[in-house]
């Protein structure tokens, strides 16, 4: 069907490498020419050797995801004459460990605030429906293990 690249590049910076005292910043560079800067979270790799103002990968897992869901949820809502004005998400992934003592991102909590406009408003009903064909058409949860639940704001 299709797909996507990503170049992850990393180069060491100092002599330490053996001992653990490397910066692990790094980029990723997108087949449109964006190249952002990375790194690990520093909850789990202290600075100096990572970056906070960096994206870091369960970071960007959780935007994935959030992402996708968006995309597939307003693709939906327009096929059924709903008119989203804007749509805001603060999503949430929690890590845990798995039952080998290996952390994960074993839940992202979707938190959706979508305005509306227009004569057709969703009823409450509605919105349950689309946010769970969504889910169940979204590519990358299709893709994933970890549990979503959307939380929408009543």
């Amino acid at each position: 069907m299709s797909e996507h690249k990503a170049i992850v590049r990393w180069s060491r910076t100092g002599p330490d490498f053996l001992k653990g005292k490397y910066s692990r910043e790094h980029t990723w560079a997108f087949d449109g020419g964006l190249t952002v800067p990375a790194s690990p979270s520093p909850s789990v790799v202290p600075a100096p050797w990572s970056n906070p103002a960096n994206v870091d990968p369960e970071e960007a897992f959780v935007a994935s995801i959030s992402s996708c869901h968006m995309l597939t949820f307003l693709w939906l809502a327009s096929k059924e004459g709903f008119i989203a004005d804007s749509y805001e998400d603060t999503a949430v992934g929690v890590m845990t460990k798995n039952e080998r003592g290996i952390p994960w991102v074993s839940t992202v909590t979707l938190r959706p605030q979508i305005v509306w406009s227009g004569d057709k408003l969703p009823t409450p009903a509605d919105l349950d429906r689309l946010h769970h064909r969504a889910h169940g058409e979204c590519f990358i949860a299709n893709s994933i293990k970890t549990e979503v639940v959307v939380a929408v704001a009543s």
